[in-house]
């Protein structure tokens, strides 16, 4: 090891490990399995490494910064950002710097080890996650995150392996308020646009609210109206070319997101049918773009300013050692021309 003072990396290199996986042996963390940590302590006292007080002093000194990470969604233009979160992360950021804190941006995609990359390397203090994809794909490294005590907040997942880390909105509420505004209207055949798996959790909910509305009203569930789609225009519009394809006849949409309503109106517009005439659409989310749609989206409305503060506010308790509890935000319906309503 030559004449210098052995570091952290220099036990990796001996144990053919990472230095993050070093620092969690030295730390007993339950992420490293027994025979590995046993064999980098080991490694440790053969060269008489001794973690050094002073830079742990360092790490636990505040940052003041939050880091915001994003997941990468295929979008229309380059951004890769759902434009969902555009909204959030404005948001975000002015809450934050109301409690004087700075917002560190980034990708989700670009560290494998975001507890070291952001908290134990004390670039931020506590971690925002905004998206996640498929959640199949993450649950572990979420759960791994709260095994080691990280400080993190995610939008949208709330379920009970995330408790006190989960900010989300009333979803099976919301896929109900959408549906009950169709029926009202008087639509009997009702179709819904996107994911019903574990793998796409507030999907699912939203799902679940327009089948339990569809039950209330004593009308049956018909697979056969249900079409996946991501959350993409081009795949709404997809899912409608599908549903036309197959000839069931249908007069009322609820789309998992906003996205795929507007692609699904897109859809309707070329094959010549009326909106609302022949079919009223409602959508999720209330992005911008659902206002400026043709003709404007209904949609169930998230509040996004509530999102943010509720994420800041969670993130910072927890950050200061205080007991946080999962929460679930109300939402509203933004009736508008796609279901024959004014502008809202």
């Amino acid at each position: 090891m030559g004449s210098g003072k052995t570091t952290s990396f220099d036990i990796a290199h001996l144990a053919g490990v990472s230095q993050a996986t070093v620092s969690r042996a030295l730390r007993n963390s339950p992420l490293v399995n027994p025979e590995t940590r046993e064999r980098i302590k080991k490694i440790a006292r053969e060269q008489n490494y001794r973690v050094d007080r002073n830079a742990a002093g360092l790490r636990s000194q505040r940052s003041n910064t939050l880091a915001l990470l994003l997941f990468q969604d295929p979008t229309s233009d380059d951004s890769q950002i759902n434009p969902f979160f555009l909204s959030m992360l404005g948001n975000i950021t002015r809450c934050a710097a109301d409690q004087q804190y700075d917002v560190l941006v980034s990708f989700q995609q670009l560290t494998d080890d975001w507890l070291y990359d952001y908290e134990v390397s004390n670039r931020a203090d506590g971690i925002i996650l905004l998206g996640y994809g498929n959640y199949g794909n993450i649950a572990d490294k979420l759960q791994g995150l709260r095994e080691e005590g990280a400080h993190f907040v995610i939008w949208g997942v709330t379920t009970p392996e995330l408790e006190g880390h989960a900010v989300g909105c009333q979803n099976v509420q919301g896929g109900e308020m959408a549906t009950r505004h169709l029926l009202d209207l008087g639509r009997k055949r009702i179709a819904f646009l996107g994911g019903a798996s574990d793998d796409c959790p507030e999907f699912k909910r939203r799902f679940d609210g327009y089948c339990r509305a569809l039950r209330s009203a004593a009308l049956p569930v018909r697979p056969e109206l249900h079409y996946e789609a991501d959350n993409q225009e081009t795949s709404g519009f997809e899912a409608v070319r599908g549903l036309l394809d197959s000839g069931e006849p249908f007069d009322g949409i609820v789309a998992a997101s906003d996205l795929i309503a507007i692609g699904a109106m897109k859809s309707l517009r070329k094959a010549g049918i009326e909106i609302p005439g022949d079919v009223s659409v409602v959508g999720f989310d209330d992005i911008p773009a659902a206002s400026y749609a043709t003709p404007s989206l209904t949609t169930v409305r998230q509040d996004t300013r509530a999102a943010a503060d509720a994420l800041v506010k969670n993130l910072l308790a927890m950050i200061e050692g205080e007991q946080v509890e999962s929460c679930l935000l109300p939402m509203k319906l933004a009736i508008r021309g796609s279901c024959g309503g004014r502008q809202a």
